[in-house]
């Protein structure tokens, strides 16, 4: 017998559930991370920590404090730096706690900076640095170059960055050049230390490097590029004036490359990314019967050609089988031109709605990191019927779109999705099912 759509909505959230529980901090520790009698395995590496001076953490990201939780309920009592967009409680014992600013940095995320250079340069060749890093990490943690750069132009860089409409690639290529710990720097400054990474992933799995800006890891970008960057875009004339010295100049410092030697003792593990999530989505929905397929082309894409692509590939996949299942992750873009309160899941949901009105079809987008934009909600479900119960609910799909202002749509109707911080950070997650 068919499933109501109501019925069909509440699977949706259970495979979004599942796959949350699945993206755990320690559910991924318990499959990457373990210690027994002193060795502390990460990934297929082995550390014998009776060999070690001193061992030194490092956590930056919306999963710093689950990750020391999960580190430490492993190994034991540890000391180090945690910095994250809240304040948990209660504190882990030997480590020093920083509330950065997000998504632009605040004084702690300097504070932070400077402790953790600190902390890192009084490391030697007897101790091991172990780096928790996830997304958020690029504003929560933050020194400029130069100390002639204060805060406020930190932020304005920023945000000429952003309105500049060069891509988050090259925008992240100079943040990376304007700071003393992204792009490999906070790795440089660890010296000759043993280093390793513990990496939650909110960016594509070949751009590991961009990750919080890529602290740990080398960096594939240049000066130059970051000079031809900034001409093509015409970034600098828009620049506050401590930073565009350094462009007209042409005196940025390069940041440390593969062959460097800061990384010749350093390894990188994921243990979480979006795989993890799309995986568990897969096999929650195969077992529920559908035809299922996984597509991440849309990754970058404005929400509405990713909607179109998407619901596309669903028709042609629902011919010939009675449920069809189509995963997606990453992240669609949203160029907000009022501020209404949503996200890109909420939009990328709500114009799906427009799309699917009358049919038998149900479409879920939310974040794995629990926020979506300026609202309290991770995303939303939608399907055949949303578009009719919200106009009886007293809202017009359309005009909210318009508005950017899907949540008091979603939030009226019950179809807002609310998790509350999850403590994790692998991108969004996008559930397409046809019936």
């Amino acid at each position: 017998m068919p499933l109501a759509s109501s019925d069909m909505r509440s699977l949706a959230r259970e495979m979004f559930e599942r796959a949350l529980a699945e993206c755990s901090m320690e559910k991924a520790f318990e499959r990457n991370v373990s210690c027994e009698r002193g060795v502390l395995r990460i990934g297929e590496d082995l550390y014998d920590l009776r060999a070690y001076g001193r061992v030194y953490v490092v956590a930056i990201g919306k999963a710093a404090h689950t990750m020391v939780e999960a580190l430490t309920a492993r190994v034991g009592p540890l000391e180090g730096v945690v910095v994250a967009p809240i304040t948990p409680e209660p504190f882990q014992p030997g480590f020093t706690y920083f509330q950065g600013g997000h998504p632009l940095p605040n004084e702690e995320s300097l504070k932070a900076a400077s402790t953790i250079l600190s902390g890192l340069e009084a490391q030697d060749e007897t101790s091991l640095i172990i780096f928790m890093i996830s997304g958020g990490g690029s504003a929560l943690c933050e020194k400029p170059i130069d100390d002639s750069i204060s805060l406020e132009d930190v932020i304005l860089t920023n945000r000429a960055l952003v309105l500049s409409g060069a891509p988050i690639a090259k925008i992240n290529a100079i943040r990376k050049h304007l700071s003393a710990v992204k792009g490999g720097r906070m790795a440089l400054a660890g010296g000759g230390a043993q280093q390793v990474s513990i990496l939650i992933s909110d960016v594509p799995e070949n751009a590991l490097d961009s990750l919080a800006s890529g602290p740990t890891m080398p960096d594939s970008s240049t000066v130059q590029d970051c000079y031809r960057i900034a001409h093509e875009h015409e970034i600098t004339p828009i620049l506050p004036a401590s930073v565009r010295t350094l462009f007209e100049h042409k005196s940025l410092e390069e940041t440390p490359k593969a062959n460097d030697p800061a990384f010749a003792h350093s390894r990188w593990w994921t243990v979480l990314s979006n795989a993890t999530a799309v995986n568990a989505a897969v096999l929650f929905a195969a077992s529920h019967g559908f035809a299922v397929e996984i597509d991440n082309s849309c990754d970058d894409w404005d929400y509405r050609k990713a909607a179109d692509h998407l619901l596309n590939r669903l028709r042609t996949l629902r011919q010939g089988v009675s449920r069809a299942c189509l995963i997606s992750g990453g992240e669609v873009t949203v160029q907000v031109t009022n501020g209404g309160i949503g996200g890109r899941n909420q939009q990328f949901a709500l114009y799906c709605a427009e799309q699917i009105a009358g049919q038998g079809m149900t479409v879920l987008s939310a974040g794995t990191d629990g926020i979506d934009g300026v609202s309290q909600a991770a995303g939303a479900v939608v399907d055949g019927s949303t578009v009719e119960r919200a106009r009886a609910a007293g809202h017009e799909a359309k005009s909210a779109l318009a508005r950017f202002d899907a949540f008091p749509v979603f939030d009226s109707i019950k179809d807002a999705i609310i998790t509350g911080p999850t403590g994790t950070n692998v991108r969004d997650l996008r559930i397409l099912m046809a019936y």
